[in-house]
């Protein structure tokens, strides 16, 4: 890497004649191939997210004399906002390294557990060690491997583990052949088996470890689901509770633990919308083994499920609802994309409308994870996008929100995959450094879902460590900026931070707009304040009215921001609209104040008084 000098892992070389060579997670490439001894080879090099300079012939590549024992550094440019560290599991992460005597830093640098690919990660923190545990597991020994969940252990960084940037060590449960064992075999499996929503509870006065598990047919539809405990003595998840397997109200993807109005809850992702915690429950094993007591934010009449153009929507005045309802489930963007179609929801009565900062293109999001961060105060959100290019399902996402449920809006792609699949993401916040500035996630990088024809040798089916710096200026998101109703009829405007500290949640009547957040300023931008003697810190910022030339937001995104102000006071109010004052006795500004970011959905729904915290 040209800006770090870091090694860049998945690095693809070229030869004229489609020698293919890739980096190891040190970025080293050994070239052990006699034919290409003593001569100069051409390397093409390509690696997803980063960039080498082009030819006159449009070749991005080097020539290389090659000698027995020399060595070149090759410079490459990370497009990327994240920053690829290494690959985590599978065979040869450190394969050229080990060929060349060079140090590795971890202890299995080339095989661990037998395990040469490995699916979709869940890790959470448990009595002193972080635990990590896996879907479909591949080995050396056949094509197929075993279907029952893998599992390890590492130690935590700072106590005994690595620094994340630099690796992890895993200890693997293994069988009698050495190979990763299954966590949890269920008497009778036919199908896989896949965990899901792993999570801790104190028990008793103990901390425990559950989590939800299915187990899958041939088409991938569950035959069986439920509740597992963690046997500490045997190592293995075991039943205690069976679910209905049509019911989706249960655990599932990356819990988080939120206290709610001074109860402590479980969040999750449901299965129909897998990067957003919309499904809740109290935080005990009484609750957590009973549905009825699941409750869903969504938009329908409180304990009907999605039925089609039969779905009942919970409607006020009109107004579309959305909100926490006992024994309802989240309705996903497909069903809600069917009930646009339908014409039961408008577009804008959509709960979770992302869309890029920058083109105002929408993203529709796959598999992800939520949690709160403390460097920016917020709900943070990686996930990878569906029917995204130039890969169906490897454009990895950021965004950020005020509350778990949203508002999710702007997002930034941060991680491109060349028509390879990067699948279900996760943020891991132990690893988080720098409170809380730098964070780390991996996700799942294979060829599944894509139409490569090149597979990447060892790299496929195998998960990716990423590290991003959410100090990036890359990064500055446009956040809501609410509107205050006041008891003397008159508005105020604030973001976030102003909100949480004044517990003014329940006075929001209205979010008019999006704005960059007062606490990332940046050349160009225009102050807004609260007066117009500009007393006080401002407000937020806003674009100026003509555009830099260089500007990368989308016009189709932006509004111009009216000034209105109280003639006596002095006090401003804020809108969109030139004709429409906020506030009956204010005036407005003969000319825009700046620009602002367009508010492009018509609900208003907050997790208001979600504590903050990973717990």
């Amino acid at each position: 890497d040209e800006a770090t000098g870091r090694g860049v892992p998945l690095v693809e070389l070229r030869t004229s004649n489609n020698i293919r060579f890739y980096t190891d997670s040190s970025g080293v490439v050994a070239i052990d191939d006699p034919d290409l001894i003593g001569q100069t080879v051409y390397f093409k090099i390509s690696s997803p997210g980063y960039g080498y300079p082009k030819d006159n012939f449009g070749n991005s590549g080097i020539g290389i004399t090659l000698t027995a024992g020399g060595k070149t550094v090759v410079k490459i440019t990370r497009v990327n906002v994240a920053e690829r560290l290494y690959r985590i599991t599978g065979g040869g992460i450190y394969r050229d390294s080990v060929s060349l005597g060079l140090p590795t830093p971890i202890k299995q640098p080339l095989i661990n557990g037998m395990v040469v690919g490995q699916d979709t990660v869940l890790m959470v923190p448990y009595k002193g060690k972080l635990y990590w545990f896996w879907g479909d597991t591949d080995r050396p020994a056949y094509v197929l491997g075993q279907f029952a969940t893998s599992g390890a252990t590492s130690l935590l960084p700072g106590k005994g583990g690595l620094p994340p940037e630099r690796g992890v060590d895993f200890t693997y449960w293994v069988d009698d052949t050495g190979f990763s064992r299954p966590m949890i075999p269920l008497t009778g499996a036919k199908g896989p088996v896949w965990v899901g929503g792993t999570f801790t509870l104190t028990v008793d006065g103990a901390e425990k470890l559950f989590t939800h598990f299915a187990e899958v047919d041939s088409a991938m539809k569950p035959t069986r689901s439920g509740l597992a405990q963690f046997n500490d003595a045997k190592a293995i998840f075991e039943p205690i509770h069976a679910f209905d397997t049509g019911d989706p109200l249960h655990p599932n993807g990356h819990p988080i633990h939120v206290k709610h109005s001074g109860i402590d809850y479980l969040y999750f992702q449901p299965e129909a919308m897998v990067a957003f915690p919309l499904v809740r429950t109290r935080a005990s094993l009484k609750h957590l083994t009973d549905p009825k007591t699941y409750e869903g934010f969504t938009c329908l009449v409180p304990g009907t499920r999605f039925a089609g153009a039969g779905t009942k929507i919970e409607r006020t005045e009109g107004r579309i609802v959305w909100g926490w309802k006992p024994n309802t489930p989240a309705v996903g963007m497909t069903e809600v994309q069917e009930l646009i179609a339908k014409n039961k929801m408008r577009p804008d009565e959509a709960l979770t409308p992302l869309r890029d900062v920058l083109t105002d293109a929408a993203v529709l999001s796959h598999g992800g994870s939520v949690y709160w961060n403390a460097f920016r105060r917020r709900w943070m959100m990686i996930a990878t996008q569906v029917h995204g290019a130039p890969s169906y399902l490897g454009e990895v996402w950021f965004a950020e929100a005020d509350t778990p449920v949203g508002p999710w809006v702007y997002a930034r792609k941060i991680a491109t995959h060349d028509r390879y699949t990067f699948y279900n993401p996760t943020q891991h916040p132990v690893f988080d450094q720098n409170d809380g500035r730098t964070i780390y996630f991996e996700g799942t990088y294979t060829n599944t879902f894509s139409d490569v024809k090149d597979i990447t040798p060892r790299y496929n089916y195998n998960q990716l460590l990423y590290r991003l710096d959410l100090a990036d200026p890359r990064l500055v998101l446009p956040a809501p900026v609410y509107r205050v109703a006041l008891p003397d009829g008159a508005v105020s405007y604030a973001q976030r931070d102003k909100i949480q500290a004044q517990k003014s949640w329940h006075q929001i009547d209205a979010i008019p707009f999006y704005a960059i957040p007062s606490d990332r300023p940046h050349d160009g931008l225009i102050a807004v304040h609260a007066t117009a003697k500009h007393d006080g810190n401002p407000l937020f910022y806003c674009l100026p009215l003509t555009p830099a030339k260089d500007e990368p937001f989308s016009a189709d995104a932006l509004l111009p921001l009216y000034v209105y102000e109280d003639a006596e006071s002095g006090e401003r109010s804020f809108s969109t609209d030139a004709s429409i004052p906020p506030v009956p006795s204010a005036k407005r500004l003969p000319q825009p104040l700046g620009r602002v970011w367009r508010n492009p959905t018509a609900v208003l729904a907050l997790d208001a008084y979600a504590g903050e915290g990973n717990r």
